[in-house]
């Protein structure tokens, strides 16, 4: 609805695997370009909208559907049947179970299943194959333990999370990415 004939790009990075009736639109004249990173795989019938931005070494499950402008961060997992909302960032190092809907941001380092979307841990799997540490591990489910379970709302949690943990790059990047949220998180 939105491509009016405007010059844009597709641009597909290196290794990416590309399976039967995969879909990806060009851009629009909003971004003029859809990107997917370096060794994505794409299973069958996924279906890449205008606009979006797709991390390195993503992997999106049968079926898997994103509206445009999303933005999917490096090594994030999308499960079969998946529907991501138009304008949605999904973090990095995420995994969203198959057959849901994301209709809020989802950020880095968890696991997210449920109808509606909701947290179910750190993806502790993921995180251990890629080299974080036990102790960077432990200091992100302290982080979101405390923003998605504690009875704190949670502007006061991610002020807890600012003063009182250890200052990581994973806790800077969990804070930046729900900071700078324009759909809400999940």
């Amino acid at each position: 609805m939105k491509y009016d004939g405007e010059k844009t790009q597709t641009i597909i990075g290196d290794n990416v695997t590309i399976r039967e009736s995969v879909t990806i639109n060009r851009g629009t004249v909003a971004f003029g370009k859809t990107l997917v990173g370096n060794n994505v795989l794409l299973m069958t019938g996924t279906h890449i909208a205008h606009d979006c931005i797709v991390g390195n070494n993503v992997v999106m499950a049968n079926l898997a559907t994103l509206g445009g402008h999303v933005e999917i961060g490096d090594w994030a997992n999308i499960g079969g049947g998946v529907m991501v909302h138009q304008f949605v960032k999904v973090g990095t190092q995420s995994l969203i179970g198959g057959g849901f809907t994301a209709k809020q941001d989802v950020p880095p380092y968890i696991i997210v299943s449920g109808a509606p979307l909701r947290f179910v841990g750190i993806n502790k799997i993921g995180l251990e194959r890629r080299g974080f540490g036990k102790e960077t591990r432990e200091i992100i489910k302290q982080a979101y333990r405390k923003y998605f379970v504690s009875k704190f709302n949670r502007g006061q949690a991610i002020d807890y999370i600012k003063r009182s943990l250890p200052q990581i790059e994973e806790i800077k990047n969990i804070v930046e990415f729900i900071d700078s949220s324009e759909r809400g998180i999940i």
